[in-house]
């Protein structure tokens, strides 16, 4: 079996970059790890020459770029994060394998091509009287909403400042949404250094650190997913770090995003009532997607989930209802469902599988700020019209 460089892939096939990054993400071209060069990818030859006798070697643009917006092809180059052979790595590391030993500190670190980062006793400008009572009265996610909202308003544009200095401010940002989502509960846990234990005291579930430390490492970059795309385009523009926070923030709360995980709970209500199997076809009749379930990057099934559920005892309900949407449906869980059965098995807080993915998903997107920032370019996508035409319009 033959491999060839991305180079001599695009001499073949004559296109840009990412349209043999599409081709490989659609499974029209398989690609590996270079054993020499783990940063790099290598091509299967035969694939790369099939494709080439298509007549001109490649679609029109529009096509391309149509099927970009949904589940295509990178639309912008990044050397953060990327899923390959059905596996996710963070800079070329393996991100289950990271999960195993690594802290999301560390992690992060990574992604920001930095020292791990520290997570202070207190946030910078905090105002904690008013930000207790939002927390207390509305739960964590509008407390994490406002304290963005609030650093905004004050915050330097990114545009024009040093890499150590968006850095350091990054820090700051990251250290105002863990203490306001924990709320007045993180005051036990300041003192630890350690965003996984700081999470398990404020929770009082410490016999569960070592999994939620997991959750966070897996959790923290997946490539140009719906928020991280969000706070590029809101730092691209010149915002300030927050800012590109608070847009991933909003972004995340979606249905399809994160608030996937509380959609579960409905289902397994259901199950509940009427058995396994009926909610399952009940939710079939009434043409739902399931979710929780199947993930387009991961035919066979997303890594992070069964990594995740390897380190818990799954509740009865939802280890039926996995089993019953396999046979079904065809699909197997994905992370969502993980953060789902993992929050009934360690008896964490309702709003915990959003308040993990918020925190830290965080990480992520700083680091896509951060490198946004570095190319000086706003992303300004151009519409393909498809309304009335102007001569129609003007008659």
């Amino acid at each position: 079996m033959a491999w060839i460089t991305a180079d001599d892939a695009l001499k073949i096939l004559n296109v840009r970059a990412q349209t043999l990054y599409a081709n490989v993400s659609r499974g029209k071209i398989r690609a590996r790890r270079d054993a020499k060069d783990p940063r790099r990818s290598l091509y299967h030859r035969d694939d790369v020459l099939r494709l080439a006798k298509r007549p001109h070697g490649r679609r029109k643009v529009e096509a391309v770029s149509a099927e970009a917006i949904e589940w295509g092809d990178p639309i912008l180059p990044s050397a953060i994060s990327t899923v390959s052979d059905g596996q996710l790595w963070y800079r070329g590391r393996h991100a289950v394998q990271l999960s195993e030993h690594a802290t999301l500190e560390e992690v992060a670190g990574l992604l920001w091509q930095g020292e791990p980062i520290r997570i202070d006793a207190s946030p910078s400008r905090a105002r904690p009287t008013a930000r207790r009572s939002i927390d207390e009265a509305t739960g964590p996610l509008k407390a994490g909403l406002m304290a963005l909202a609030e650093r905004c308003a004050d915050d330097l544009p990114s545009l024009g400042r040093a890499a150590a200095i968006l850095r350091h401010e990054a820090g700051e940002v990251y250290t105002t949404l863990v203490h306001a989502m924990l709320g007045s509960a993180d005051r036990r846990a300041r003192g630890d250094p350690l965003l996984s234990r700081r999470i398990a005291t404020a929770w009082r579930c410490e016999g569960h650190e070592d999994v939620i430390r997991r959750t966070l490492v897996l959790l923290a970059d997946h490539e140009l997913n719906a928020s991280t795309f969000a706070a590029r385009v809101s730092v691209s523009t010149g915002a300030s770090l927050s800012a590109g926070v608070l847009a991933g923030l909003t972004t995340l709360t979606g249905p399809l995003h994160g608030g996937a995980s509380a959609s579960v709970k409905s289902l397994i209500d259901m199950a509940s009532r009427v058995g396994t199997d009926a909610a399952v076809s009940e939710w079939l009749a009434l043409g739902r997607p399931f979710p929780a379930f199947g993930h387009p990057l991961y035919p066979d099934g997303d890594p992070r989930a069964a990594a995740l559920l390897q380190q818990i005892v799954v509740p009865a309900g939802y280890a039926e209802l996995a089993a019953c949407v396999e046979r079904l449906v065809g699909e197997r869980p994905n992370i969502d469902f993980a953060l789902a059965a993992m929050t009934e098995a360690c008896h964490l807080p309702r709003g915990a599988p959003l308040t993990l993915f918020a925190l830290s998903r965080c990480s992520g997107w700083l680091a896509h700020a951060l490198e946004q920032i570095a190319t000086g370019k706003l992303i300004r996508p151009r519409a393909r019209y498809v309304g009335l035409s102007p001569v129609d319009a003007a008659a």
